[in-house]
């Protein structure tokens, strides 16, 4: 009996390692399932496509597309109830863990990538990040393009101090960057594109060219330990998305200009330049993840350290 017993707690610690958690029975499914989500990527495309109202349409779930204009007030909403998943890039999480948000990455999606950079106007003196010392540069504050203005800094041998961040939104930092009043703007797709077509500006540096990092689909952690076979059908919604995304880029371009409003020609080059896809979290992944994190801190960004793996959903064992 004892030997019996061993063994049962063996297995067990065996199953949380690899990422899964012993099934119990779910509660009742909810009538509506909240998705937040920003005029970019892939859940736009699923979203047009109706993929998860018809993963839980046989079970009588409705879907709310509740749409966000950047990752941390889609978080916050997400921390509060107000919605139950979300895709943001790679900071937001990390400032809304450092706050101690009840929520919990449930799969890794590709960087922004060559759709996110660093700009300043086309006839700008600065011609490189390490002469971003002293300027204002425009970025919304806990986003992905936040990450990206740091890591480049870095890699220049500037510190984030030498600079004058001026946090915006996107909408509001386009104008200030239209209208002179900040030297550089660090932001994602599709501003980042359309604010290449509208006034040609010198692209100092992209997310590709400084850092290896992840966006995210998350969730609330209450709804996703309640109701763990519906995030994983949206999972699974993302990744036929992400499939028919791929092989379809003028098509996806299309979709987003009809759903966003975004001139097509901007969507048409974000679209082109998007990778497509969606992976399990890997020990990888988190640490990079951690790495980010931890520079976080370093610069006084959050309030205090954070270990990203607390933050990582357990899935329950099928």
């Amino acid at each position: 009996m004892i030997r019996l017993s061993h063994l049962a707690g063996a297995l067990a610690l065996a199953v949380v390692a690899f990422g899964f958690a012993p099934a119990k029975a779910e509660e009742p499914a909810p009538k509506e399932f909240r998705i937040g989500f920003q005029k970019a990527g892939l859940p736009v495309i699923t979203r047009q496509q109706k993929l998860i109202e018809k993963q839980l349409e046989p079970q009588g779930i409705a879907v709310k597309w509740v749409e966000f204009t950047a990752g941390p007030p889609l978080l916050e909403a997400l921390n509060a109830g107000a919605v139950d998943v979300g895709w943001t890039g790679d900071a937001p999480p990390i400032f809304a863990q450092a706050a101690g948000a009840n929520l919990v990455y449930v799969a890794a999606l590709p960087s922004n990538g060559a759709g996110e950079g660093i700009l300043v106007p086309a006839d700008s003196p600065i011609k490189s990040v390490a002469e971003l010392k002293g300027k204002k540069v425009g970025v919304t504050k806990g986003s992905s393009a936040h990450n990206l203005l740091v890591a480049a800094l870095e890699r220049a041998g500037v510190s984030f101090s030498d600079i004058t961040p001026v946090y915006l939104s996107p909408a509001d930092a386009a104008a200030a960057f239209a209208s002179g009043k900040i030297d550089a703007w660090s932001i994602w797709d599709p501003f980042f594109a359309i604010a290449e077509l509208r006034g040609k500006p010198r692209v100092l540096t992209t997310t590709k060219d400084e850092l290896n990092v992840n966006t995210y689909f998350l969730a609330n952690k209450t709804f996703a330990t309640a109701h763990p076979s519906i995030v994983l059908k949206a999972v699974d919604a993302l990744k036929q998305s992400a499939a028919w995304a791929d092989a379809n880029r003028p098509e996806v371009a299309k979709v987003l200009a009809e759903v966003t409003g975004v001139d097509i020609a901007a969507q048409t080059r974000a679209a082109d330049r998007q990778v497509f896809g969606i992976y399990p979290i890997t020990d990888a992944i988190i640490a990079g993840q951690q790495q980010t994190a931890d520079r976080f801190f370093k610069l006084g960004l959050i309030p205090r350290a954070i270990v990203v793996k607390d933050a990582v959903w357990v899935r329950p064992q099928s």
